[in-house]
């Protein structure tokens, strides 16, 4: 990604949580704009859905590309160690707004800084298109992720519903 002309991306320094070392790193956040840049980051999507293969998550990418969704992805120099998908869209009852959809951090890098540095971006890209609000989707089982979304002004307004057609074709 370092020799790509980026528009949108965001550097900051970030304290290494490794053992051995107290050095500073430094990531950057990028968004991903093309279908290409996408696919490269399936290595990071497979700590969360490891049976997802190429071929399929391009079929996929096909499909929700045209209906609105981008990707963000933090980097430590050429490696990517965390991505989140988003979709732009528009309800009645609020507007313009931007939804996270699966915010993946290699386990190597979890907390230090990648899930906010994303948050942080899709923040200021929302207020860039007039959003009214980011929403997202999490499981109730995971709790670190609530302490991240509580810590980053999220909160819950209700309960998403869903009903199963196809149940052995849902991830997750």
């Amino acid at each position: 990604m370092a020799n790509k002309k980026v528009e949108n991306s965001i550097e900051v320094d970030a304290q290494s949580n490794a053992e051995a070392s107290d050095s500073e790193i430094v990531l950057t956040v990028y968004e991903l704009t093309t279908k290409e840049e996408m696919l490269a980051v399936l290595p990071v999507l497979n700590y969360l859905y490891p049976n997802l293969d190429e071929e399929t998550y391009s079929s996929e990418l096909d499909e929700m590309i045209a209906c609105r969704y981008g990707q963000v992805a933090v980097f430590e120099n050429e490696q990517c160690i965390a991505v989140s998908g988003f979709w732009r869209g528009n309800k009645l009852w609020c507007g313009k707004y931007i939804e996270l959809d699966n915010i993946v951090v290699n386990p190597n890098y979890r907390s230090r800084g990648a899930g906010k540095l994303m948050i942080d971006f899709l923040v200021k890209k929302a207020e860039e298109l007039g959003c009214t609000m980011l929403s997202l989707d999490s499981y109730t089982t995971n709790f670190k992720a609530h302490k991240l979304f509580y810590n980053e002004g999220f909160g819950p307004m209700g309960f998403h519903f869903i009903r199963l057609l196809q149940a052995e074709k849902v991830r997750g």
